[in-house]
């Protein structure tokens, strides 16, 4: 299981690939706002790890686990933004917020989370309610 570092170099480096084609290193650098070497010294480790492959001044290509993942941990980020809307949240505050919780959930809880947004994606009604809710508390 890949560390929450290693977490997002990955969900970085898929995002990127899915945009461009390609992650450089100075993209991924500038993504997460670290030091190329940082950059250098992580995806070795995730080529160890089998979640790319590496070539020195060739670029990289996530394998099959690799692609697995960061589909993974980009629809994870997704859910979360979207859970976070829908309970009210404040959008200056939803992506600071993903970021300091998405490593510190099982992905049981992410389940049940998911669940409970299709829930409320099912009936507008339910988010109408839940804001209504939340006003009334907000307003006591």
């Amino acid at each position: 299981m890949p560390t929450p570092s290693m977490e997002d170099y990955l969900e970085r480096i898929y995002k990127l690939i899915d945009e461009k084609g390609y992650a450089r290193v100075s993209d991924i650098a500038e993504g997460l706002e670290v030091h190329p070497s940082s950059v250098t010294k992580m995806i070795q480790k995730l080529d160890k790890d089998n979640y790319l492959i590496y070539e020195k001044y060739r670029g990289l290509v996530l394998t099959n686990k690799g692609k697995k993942m960061g589909k993974r941990l980009v629809d994870r980020h997704q859910l979360l933004e979207q859970f976070l809307t829908i309970i009210g949240v404040h959008e200056e505050n939803i992506y600071r917020d993903v970021e300091g919780i998405e490593h510190h959930l099982s992905w049981d809880s992410i389940t049940c989370i998911e669940t409970l947004v299709a829930y409320f994606e099912s009936d507008a009604q339910r988010q109408d309610e839940l804001s209504r809710i939340r006003n009334e508390i907000e307003n006591d």
